[in-house]
C-alpha cells in the first residue's frame, strides 16, 4: 500500500489555497443549476430508468453533506439522508443546499491541520488524508451537476453559466443590454 501520509502544514495549505476556493466556487455553480430546475418540473426524467430532476439534485446535495461530514468527523456515516418534508421543489432544495453547505463549511474551516491530514477510510477501499476527499466530493458533484444541466432545456429551463457563459446566460445578457 502506498504511503498516504501528508504533513499537517501541507494539508492546511492545500485546503486554504486549493480546496476552499474551489468548494465555494463549485457550490455557487451547483446551487445555480439546482435553482434552474423550473417550478413544477422536478419530476422530469429523460428516460424511465433515470432519476427525476429533483431526485438527482437531492443526490448531489445529500452526497455533499455526507462527504463533508465524513471529512469533519473522520468516519463515514452510511445511514440514509432523507429529504426533509420542507424540501418540495428546486427553490426549497437550493435553500437547503445553501444552508447545509454554509453550516458544514464553517465546521470544515475549524479543522486543525492535524485533522485535515489524518488518514480516513472510505468503505475499506480508499484510505487518504481527510483533505484529499474534498477532490472526490468535487468530482462527484461536478459529474452529477453535468447530468442535471442536460435536463434543464428539455424541461423548459435555462442553463446557467457553469464554466463561462452558457448559451442561455449569454442570451439573457444580450436581452438585458438591449433594454
Amino acid at each position: 500500500m502506498a504511503n498516504t501520509s501528508l504533513p499537517p502544514e501541507q494539508a492546511a495549505l492545500i485546503f486554504q489555497t486549493i480546496f476552499l476556493p474551489s468548494l465555494q466556487r463549485e457550490h455557487a455553480t451547483t446551487k445555480s443549476v439546482i435553482a434552474a430546475i423550473p417550478p413544477g418540473r422536478g419530476d422530469y426524467r429523460p428516460e424511465p430508468v433515470a432519476k427525476t430532476a429533483l431526485e438527482l439534485a437531492w443526490h448531489i446535495a445529500s452526497a455533499e453533506k455526507r462527504f463533508l461530514e465524513f471529512i469533519i468527523n473522520g468516519e463515514l456515516n452510511t445511514a440514509a439522508i432523507n429529504r426533509p418534508d420542507s424540501v418540495r421543489d428546486s427553490a426549497d432544495l437550493a435553500r437547503w443546499y445553501g444552508d447545509t453547505f454554509q453550516s458544514l463549511l464553517s465546521q470544515l474551516q475549524k479543522l486543525s491541520p492535524e485533522q485535515l491530514a489524518r488518514v480516513i477510510d472510505f468503505r475499506g477501499v480508499l484510505q487518504l488524508p481527510a483533505v484529499a476527499f474534498l477532490q472526490t466530493m468535487l468530482q462527484h458533484s461536478v459529474h452529477h451537476r453535468g447530468q442535471l444541466s442536460t435536463y434543464l432545456r428539455p424541461m423548459g429551463g435555462k442553463v446557467p453559466a457553469i464554466y463561462g457563459e452558457s448559451y442561455d446566460s449569454a442570451e439573457a445578457k444580450k436581452a438585458a443590454q438591449a433594454v
